[in-house]
């Protein structure tokens, strides 16, 4: 392998399990490639709260990038290296849009290199599950305030949940701002809709871009099975789609390999590796 490649992944459906989790066939085949010089790193939609420990079995040795580009971490030295903010004004503006609906959120600041998060109230029992679990699974900061005393220079992401129709007028009012960037999806698992507002410079692409400059790499080859990971396909040179990927993902990939219940991504480095 060429020192200056780096191996990219997504996590949940590409490099996880089905369960999910990273088997002990995976980090074996993977810190045995590390150990021998291979750079890997992953981009996620997680939080350093939950991407951390559920790659803990790996040698990360390159900064990873986490909530679909609005921060670079290294794991290594535990510290942001980038991060994606929210100008005051956008942030302000967001805030003013959820009070006039009547929509509640969460908001995601970096302060002193440590992601919390605030919220004013716990309207609903889905928003009641995510700080659940969140707080006690991940050991998430969860700071209830006021919300527009905190909107300042260090806000990095907005998320709420709820019903379509709930959401969708403070998403058609956000979107309009030239700063931000939206996600507007239904969750599978629990049936509810997600809204998550980010800088218009967060995106797994913009992450790659960095890292590739910022470290050198020639090549990047990048693993992805959904539609968030097409962004990242943007700046990789060989692009990898699981088994298991939307049809729009393979399409788009040079390279359809095992799914992500057969260590897939492992499977496809140990035989590259192997020549």
């Amino acid at each position: 392998m060429a020192a200056k490649t780096l191996f990219i992944s997504d996590l949940d459906g590409t490099l996880l399990s089905p369960k999910p989790e990273i088997t002990a066939h995976t980090a074996e085949i993977i810190n045995s490639l590390t150990d021998r010089g291979m750079n890997f790193t992953f981009a996620t939609a997680r939080s350093i709260y939950s991407a951390v420990p559920i790659t803990s079995a790996l040698d990360i040795n390159v900064p990873c990038i986490l909530m679909n580009g609005v921060s670079i971490y290294d794991i290594r030295n535990k510290s942001y290296i980038k991060s994606e903010f929210i100008d005051p004004a956008d942030s302000a503006e967001i805030l003013r849009s959820f009070e006039k609906h009547g929509v509640h959120c969460f908001m995601y600041r970096i302060e002193d290199g440590c992601l919390i998060c605030y919220y004013s109230e716990l309207t609903t029992k889905v928003m009641q599950s995510f700080a659940e679990v969140r707080k006690h699974e991940y050991k998430k900061p969860f700071v209830q305030c006021r919300l527009a005393d905190r909107a300042d220079g260090c806000t990095v992401y907005f998320t709420t949940t709820g019903p379509y129709e709930e959401l969708l007028p403070v998403k058609e009012e956000v979107e309009r701002l030239p700063g931000v960037d939206i996600a507007f999806y239904l969750d599978v698992y629990n049936g509810a809709w997600y809204l998550e507002i980010f800088s218009h410079r967060a995106s797994k692409s913009n992450g790659i871009r960095f890292i590739r400059e910022r470290y050198g790499f020639e090549r990047v080859v990048a693993f992805g099975d959904n539609l968030n990971d097409l962004p990242m396909f943007e700046q990789a040179d060989v692009k990898i789609a699981v088994g298991n990927a939307r049809e729009e993902v393979k399409t788009a990939a040079d390279i359809v390999i095992g799914t992500n219940d057969k260590d897939g991504v492992a499977e496809w480095l140990k035989q590259a590796a192997e020549g």
